[in-house]
């Protein structure tokens, strides 16, 4: 069994025109593979989207129309990206995102791939589970960890950024077996993430807020956190259910 500092990863991470992973397309993508004592080989790329880069990813990733004018296409970048990772666990923030990208970006002009299959790390719920970062943003993480980050949203500065955030977030595990066995079960969050009530502890957000969230498709962790505030106000007050209901008695 290989021990964690000397196994090696591939971080990944994608920009995008939008946050949609089913329609959206890629703008620009960066990988690294890494050991924990060095980064051995990185890729990185602006893409021609071939459609409009909508304002409001613009705001969020400064990359232009212009950027991306006369760069590879993705199904010519989309092969390389694809030997790059294979072979490796991959870690990323909000991985599920950058996964499900390029599988519907490789189905988009039939690329084979196995990347459906391929194990991954979520350094977003390994932030969860640590605990100790009041917000879970790369850039927060970043400060938390006093770890130098050059900008937010371009893929290879979030790349390196991410990288050291995992060794900070990784380092109560030996192998990384041991991390993706944890990360098979949900993770309770201490507050909410975003919307209104962002930054509130749950015990302090409305029941029927709460109810009304516990119905959305939420990840796992979120769900999981929601539902079980809601069992615990249950438990402390057995009547509540009846209590909220105005139709219990009919």
């Amino acid at each position: 069994m290989t021990l964690l500092h000397k196994e090696i990863f591939v971080c990944l991470d994608i920009e995008a025109t939008g946050l949609d992973p089913l329609q959206e397309r890629i703008i620009e993508i960066a990988a690294a593979k890494f050991d924990f004592s060095q980064i051995i080989k990185s890729f990185d790329t602006l893409v021609d989207p071939q459609i409009a880069i909508p304002d409001v990813s613009k705001a969020i990733h400064n990359i232009s129309q212009d950027m991306v004018m006369g760069k590879p296409k993705i199904y010519e970048v989309l092969p390389e990206v694809l030997k790059f990772l294979d072979g490796h666990i991959l870690v990323g923030h909000g991985i599920l995102f950058d996964i499900q990208i390029i599988i519907n970006e490789a189905k988009r002009y039939s690329i084979p791939n196995n990347i459906h299959n391929i194990k991954y790390i979520d350094t977003l719920r390994l932030a969860r589970l640590y605990g100790e970062s009041p917000f879970n943003s790369l850039k927060e993480l970043s400060k938390h960890f006093n770890i130098e980050f050059e900008g937010a949203h371009r893929a290879l500065n979030d790349v390196l950024a991410n990288i050291e955030i995992f060794k900070k977030l990784a380092h109560t595990f030996t192998t990384s077996a041991q991390i993706l066995k944890r990360l098979e079960k949900p993770i309770a969050i201490k507050a909410m993430p975003f919307g209104k009530h962002k930054g509130r502890p749950f015990s302090q957000i409305p029941i029927d807020y709460l109810k009304w969230a516990a119905g959305k498709e939420f990840d796992q962790d979120l769900l999981y956190s929601i539902r079980l505030e809601i069992n615990n106000r249950k438990k402390k007050n057995p009547s509540f259910e009846q209590a909220s209901n105005p139709f219990a008695s009919l």
